[in-house]
């Protein structure tokens, strides 16, 4: 039995590992931070997946000490365009274009290797002295003064807190009895990273056709990783074709302006939906990341949403020590959730709409979206807030998202 004072993160992806930092840079060794996760026993990552990284996670992973170790295989995204088009258009006009930066010397976004943010991650916890145990929490039993968390491996920890980081499918979730409610989009995104002849100039596009959003996004190098959405059977179908198959139903949705494409690595398709919890917390439990919520990916934010979830757990645990009150305190956690409840449910409202608004083939929908997609690039106020809000520097700001230290 580890002593009482423990924080246990039940989940070792990027949620769990950024929030295990930030909890020690803010609360310092004198307080265990435990990460349990059968992926930890599974080094170097094997993730091909890239993620966009907002400027406000960016400032988060500089002030948890990660950004320095990636930030030379990280893609900035310099402009962006999106627009709105049929499969065999013979040109695709530009309704909407960004520039880059949100302040100066800031992209928006950056464009990370998931496994190499990960073991960025992974090397940091390990320098700053966070157990990691590469198995799985399987229980736990919640008591007046603090929590019992049981490991798969057998031992027992008695903590203040367990932090719920397992996923979209998330077995502690589930044990604390939290209900979700959500809906299944009946698409799934297709992931894939090719190289290309022409260099991309940090340029990601955004294609908006009927089946659903086509996502070019730079990565370094001529590289590009794409998230493709189509309808669910359509979508086991073009990563079941052959390479040749595959090449010629990519060159449609892609066009030829970056040259000759060549696909990298296997082609996979990832099921779509939409859910929140009903609530983010339980006695001496938090939820944070995709054991929180899922959203549609064509708004590019979900992992960004799971790092704001840390930002803002992180803070109010460590303001909470700091004046001697029990983290695992139930007003302590209902902070956390008042912080992160109306801005995940206004994110999942924002993608839910843009998903309908553009999955689909009306003709009188595709006027009304292209108005105002016109309409926003015509106003620079409108889209500067518009990107400000993407990058994640809108609202209450927890002081990680700001890149400040706790």
């Amino acid at each position: 039995m580890t002593t009482q004072r423990s924080i246990v993160i039940g989940g070792g992806a990027f949620a769990g590992l950024a929030l295990a930092l930030a909890l020690r840079q803010g609360l310092g060794p004198e307080v265990p931070v435990i990460v349990a996760d059968p992926a930890l026993g599974t080094r170097p990552s094997r993730d091909p997946r890239a993620s966009a990284i907002v400027a406000a996670c960016r400032k988060l992973f500089d002030a948890i000490g990660i950004w320095a170790s990636v930030a030379d295989q990280a893609q900035p995204i310099l402009d962006m365009v999106i627009t709105d088009s049929q499969l065999d258009d013979a040109t695709r006009p530009a309704f909407l274009s960004f520039g880059g930066q949100v302040e100066p010397g800031e992209p928006f976004a950056h464009m990370v290797e998931n496994r190499r943010l990960i073991d960025a991650l992974v090397a940091r916890a390990e320098a700053e002295g966070i157990v990691l145990k590469p198995t799985a929490v399987t229980n736990f039993t919640t008591q007046d003064d603090g929590i019992e968390v049981v490991l798969a491996d057998g031992s027992q920890i008695a903590a203040s807190l367990l932090v719920a980081a397992d996923g979209a499918r998330s077995r502690l979730r589930e044990r604390a009895g939290i209900v979700t409610h959500g809906w299944d989009y009946n698409q799934s995104g297709i992931v894939v990273t090719v190289g290309h002849e022409r260099d991309h100039n940090g340029r990601a596009e955004e294609h908006f056709l009927p089946a659903g959003p086509f996502a070019m996004l730079p990565l370094t190098g001529k590289r590009s990783s794409l998230v493709w959405t189509e309808r669910r059977t359509e979508a086991q179908r073009l990563v079941a074709l052959s390479a040749d198959e595959f090449h010629s139903e990519l060159e449609k949705r892609a066009g030829l302006h970056l040259g000759e494409l060549k696909v990298l690595d296997q082609p996979r398709a990832f099921p779509l939906s939409y859910f929140v919890a009903r609530s983010f917390i339980a006695p001496r439990l938090a939820l944070v990341g995709d054991a929180a919520h899922v959203i549609h990916p064509i708004a590019g934010q979900g992992l960004n949403m799971g790092l704001k979830d840390v930002a803002a757990l992180a803070e109010v645990v460590v303001d909470a020590a700091r004046l001697g009150i029990d983290p695992g305190q139930v007003d302590v956690l209902e902070r956390y959730q008042r912080w992160r409840r109306f801005d995940t449910m206004a994110m999942g409202l924002a993608t839910n709409s843009l998903n309908f608004l553009f999955s689909n083939k009306s003709t009188l929908l595709r006027t009304v979206r292209d108005i105002g997609l016109g309409l926003v690039d015509r106003t620079p106020p409108l889209k500067e807030l518009f990107i400000r809000q993407a990058a994640g520097l809108t609202g209450e700001i927890p002081r990680l998202l700001k890149g400040e230290a706790l």
